[in-house]
């Protein structure tokens, strides 16, 4: 027996988080929530984000008695694009970047980074340029602790300018043979992690349940976001939006009001 035999629908629906359910970096909203949980009466739902767990669970916590918890109100969680994964609060095996790549490589790859970045001529620059997570390397020219208004500021900025663009090409050219990949993703960073570690990864954790059909919502589907692979993927039905309003209207069509 399926072990989401209480839902009437055999479906998957996956969402990315920043843009796709929350507004970039910003917690969750109570619209938002009720919608989750009237969708989660009829089908299983997931979040599989970039970002590492903490990040994830910190955006889609509502507190209080009746709350919101990424354990509490989604069936899988999967962070770091499923590299760390729970199913139903109980975690799933995981991978490691670093066990992958090895540690001298691992040198060289962050010292070009931090290079590139020092010569890089943009606006501003604040601090914590490279993330360094469970399944991948996370990468900002201006630094993760930008403020949300320097967060945007930098995204419009690089819209014109190309920066990241410019930092993943560069990249590519520097270590064409240490099997990896990148991706855009959000408004400041971009994530590099071993070929085929996106978040098409996730799916194979949830293969055993033999699906009708798997739902995947992101705003970063353009090739080279990184919710690209996992979009286009043909074991998926992908859905590009561009704001939790978007996500809200689609699954109201989709699920709700059927």
């Amino acid at each position: 027996m399926s072990t989401f035999a209480d839902r009437p629908f055999k479906k998957l629906v996956l969402f990315d988080v920043d843009d796709t359910l929350t507004p970039a970096r910003q917690p969750v909203s109570n619209e938002m929530v009720q919608h989750l949980r009237d969708l989660r009466k009829k089908v299983v739902i997931g979040v599989v984000g970039g970002s590492d767990l903490k990040k994830i669970s910190e955006q889609l916590h509502v507190p209080g008695p009746s709350g919101f918890t990424v354990f509490d109100d989604f069936d899988y969680t999967f962070a770091e694009n499923g590299l760390t994964a729970f199913k139903l609060g109980k975690q799933l095996p995981s991978q490691s970047f670093i066990q992958f790549l090895g540690e001298e490589k691992y040198k060289k790859l962050s010292s070009f980074i931090l290079h590139y970045i020092a010569d890089l001529d943009i606006p501003i620059k604040r601090g914590t340029f490279i993330e360094f997570r469970n399944g991948m390397v996370n990468v900002s020219p201006i630094g993760r602790n930008a403020t949300t208004q320097e967060r945007n500021e930098f995204n419009a900025y690089d819209k014109e300018a190309g920066v990241r663009i410019a930092f993943v090409k560069a990249l590519k050219e520097a270590f064409p043979d240490y099997g990896l990949n990148y991706a855009i993703g959000g408004q400041i960073s971009f994530d590099i992690f071993p070929t085929g570690w996106d978040k098409t990864f996730c799916l194979n954790h949830v293969e055993d349940e033999q699906w009708d059909e798997i739902h995947f919502f992101g705003d970063r589907t353009h090739q080279g976001g990184n919710d690209y692979e996992i979009y286009s993927d043909p074991r998926t039905i992908g859905h590009s939006v561009k704001s939790p309003a978007d996500t809200i209207q689609i699954i109201k069509e989709l699920f709700l009001d059927v």
